[in-house]
Order: structure tokens, then sequence, then C-alpha cells
């Protein structure tokens, strides 16, 4: 008799081999090798491993490394070439950006249940304005045709301001009596020319949302009337965008937590080495009728192993589109901007710039970031990726939280930082 557990490990290992021979996640960097099984000891466990394959040493990719940490102004890592200054600050819970055909800037703070207009004095932003208030779980900003669309966690409205006062005095509502409300309440929302584009995450950490509205992108036609499932397997995806010059909508979506709760990873916070590394955080090319995983398969189609004896297991693999590319484990994408101006160098249009929240729960801390994702020019498929702007200090102390990313009329970016109510201006200054 096999001893428990060995169908197991030759299961995981002949993933792993699928895993090593694609080295790659999606079309990114090799940050998501299967994970290792169940440990054993002495000899098999190294023959194991070997056959497995290690990580690669992601110390480089994933920490801030070197001196280029700004001398004057916020004390980020800041890749050479640009610069970084606060330009906002006692903003409240800033959370996601946009601007409105005439350059004006709202945002929108869920700890106070609003969305306000920013004004700017001399390169510095303050509060302008109440746009609209009392919105419960406010989230998402999508301007189009005149109106700023809003969601929340059950409802999406739109306003607008006809009397220039910085008030909206005209507010409908497009879509109530939605899912969500709890857990990974936060809602997306993304409105084109003919279709309002929407969802909302995993009530829990992971759990199967397969029979409900959750962990799904809805799309809804423009009076809110009809709607089709167009993507589903998301776990929480805050934002969605399409890339310019084209109808594909792109979102980052963030990995589940605890994935070596079953072999004891993370019952010590200081012995976490499988969940500290599992599993990646996504950026996602969403496309109709897709299935990207979740809560069965993360990264390059690995089980979760809660759920290795679904019988189906394989067929929810065969099926899951895999990332088009990775960001590190636990980094918590959540809001990015494609970018189309001319301040920065030219072979950044078209790129996504992607604000990081970071880890909470890795055993080293993480994330914390600006990162661009490089997009080939020809293929239109992302191909590498840069650190921007870290916001840990060298000894690994949180400075900011980046949320959300938004294109500026110059052409620079700014970000916002929810756990200090900051706003910051990215700019590019040329090489030294």
């Amino acid at each position: 008799m096999r001893p428990v557990g060995l169908a197991k490990i030759e299961t995981m290992l002949l993933l792993a081999s699928a895993a090593l021979i694609s080295a790659s996640c999606g079309n990114s960097q090799p940050v998501s090798a299967a994970p290792p099984p169940k440990p054993t000891k002495g000899v098999a466990a190294q023959k194991m491993m070997a056959q497995v394959g290690q990580l690669p040493n992601q110390s480089t990719d994933y920490d801030q490394v070197g001196d280029h940490y700004q001398k004057e102004g916020p004390p980020f890592w800041v890749r050479p070439g640009y610069k970084v200054t606060l330009v906002g600050e006692a903003l409240g819970n800033a959370r996601f950006l946009e601007f409105d055909d005439k350059g004006t800037l709202y945002m929108s703070r869920p700890g106070g249940n609003d969305v306000v207009i920013l004004k700017e004095t001399n390169g510095k932003y303050s509060i302008g304005s109440i746009f609209i208030n009392k919105l419960p779980q406010v989230q998402g900003l999508c301007f189009h045709d005149g109106w700023m669309y809003i969601s929340q966690s059950q409802k999406i409205i739109r306003a607008k301001d006809t009397n220039n006062d910085g008030i909206a005095d005209v507010v409908e509502t497009v879509l109530q009596d939605l899912a969500g409300g709890s857990g990974h309440w936060w809602r997306s929302l993304l409105v084109t020319d003919d279709a309002i584009y929407t969802s909302v995450g995993d009530p829990s950490n992971i759990s199967d949302q397969t029979e409900t509205d959750r962990e799904k992108i809805w799309k809804y036609s423009l009076d809110g009337k009809t709607r089709t499932l167009f993507a589903s397997g998301l776990r929480n995806t805050e934002k969605l965008r399409m890339k310019p010059g084209t109808n594909e909508v792109y979102g980052g979506d963030q990995g589940s937590d605890w994935y070596g709760k079953d072999y004891g990873s993370g019952e010590r916070e200081s012995q976490q080495p499988i969940t500290d590394f599992y599993p990646p955080d996504e950026f996602n090319h969403y496309v109709e009728g897709g299935f990207y995983g979740h809560p069965f398969i993360i990264g390059n189609r690995i089980p979760r192993t809660e759920y290795w004896n679904r019988p189906e297991i394989l067929d929810l693999a065969e099926k899951t589109i895999t990332p088009a590319w990775c960001f590190g484990p636990h980094w918590a994408v959540d809001g990015f901007t494609f970018y189309t101006g001319k301040q920065f160098p030219a072979d950044c249009i078209g790129d996504a710039f992607c604000g990081l929240h970071g880890s909470w729960n890795r055993s080293v801390r993480s994330g914390y970031r600006i990162e661009r994702i490089c997009f080939d020019k020809v293929t239109g498929l992302p191909y590498g990726s840069q650190l921007i702007v870290g916001t840990l200090d060298p000894n690994k102390k949180v400075i900011a939280r980046p949320v959300d990313v938004a294109q500026a009329p110059d052409g620079s970016l700014l970000f916002t930082s929810d756990s200090n109510s900051s706003l910051y201006r990215i700019q590019y200054v040329g090489a030294k």
C-alpha cells in the first residue's frame, strides 16, 4: 500500500514540472513555480526538492536595494531619473482618483463616505469641496460622457455638477441591490461607450462563489437593464480599465492568503516559508467568458491545497487563464493607470503603472510600491516590470501604502496613500 499523501505528492511533482517548463507566470517573470510537496525527512526530502526546483532568489526582485533613497522630499526608494514629491496631506482616507475632461481631480474616501474634489494651488492639492457624500463603502470612479460614475459596494450611481460650484447637483442611480457589502467589498468600475463593467470580491479569504454574483465581472448595458457574465474566478479586483487604443479589459487581482497553512506554514509568523511566497498577485487581461482560477487555482494553474480532491480540479486548471503578469506574493495590487502622456520617456507609453498597497501577513514586509508593467509595442503583451517607487525605508518601516495611480494633465503621475492620507506626484527628471 502506498503511503498516505503520496498520490498528492506525485500530483504536485507533475504540476511543478509543468511550471518549470513554462518558467513563467503567463507571459511574465518566473515567480510562480509550483509549491513544494508536504515535507518529508532526510535524503528523500532533498531529492524531492531538487526535482521540484527552488524558487528564484527573490531578495533583489522583491526588495528595494541600492542607495536610491531620495535625499530631498519623501525618503522613498526612487528609480534613477524619477522624482517623487508630497503634494497633498491630511486628505482623509485617500483611495481612488479620477480626472474629468476639464482636468478636475476627484478622489474617493471610503472612510468619509464621500467623493471630494481636490484643488491644486502652487503644485499642492487640498480638498476644495465635497462633491457628493453619504456614500457608504464608496470605491471606484470612472468619468464618462460628462458624468462621474461612482461605485459603492452594492450600488453604482452617476453624478455631475451643472453650476460649477464643486458639488454634484444631479445624481442618478444606475445599479442597486448588488452583491457585496462584506469581506472584500471593494467594487470595481469601468464605463465605456456601450457598457458598464463591475465586480466585487470574495466575502472571505477563499470561498466558492460559483453560484453567486461575487468573484465575477458583470457587463451591464449603460441603462443598467441588461447584463451578461463577462469573466469569473476573481478574488479581489479593485479597478478595471481598458488598454488605450484597444477594447482589452485589464485589472489587478489580489491573491489569497495562507496558501501554506496545510503544511503548517504561517502557524508561527517567523516560520511561513510557503505562505510568504504564494500566491502571486495577478495583472489579468480579462476576456469575455474567461475563468481566472479563484478560489481553486492560483498563478500558473497551481491548485490550492483546499481543493486538491475536487474531481474536476484538472478541468478547472485547464480552463484557467493564467495571468498576463505576476506581481510578488501579497503585494496587494489596488489601482493602476495606463500611461499616455509625454512627461515620461516615450517607451513608457502604453505601460501600466500600478499601486501596490503592500503585504500585511508576510514575515518580511514586501510590496509597498509603484510598479511599472512594460508592454511590448509589437505584440501588445507584458514582457517585464520595474520598481519605480518603493515606500518602505531601508529598515522596512512603512512610510506610505500606495492605492491608486492617475495621470495628471501635465503627464506626471499622482498616487494616493491611505495609511497617511497623502497624495504624491511622480515626475521624470532625466538621468543625472
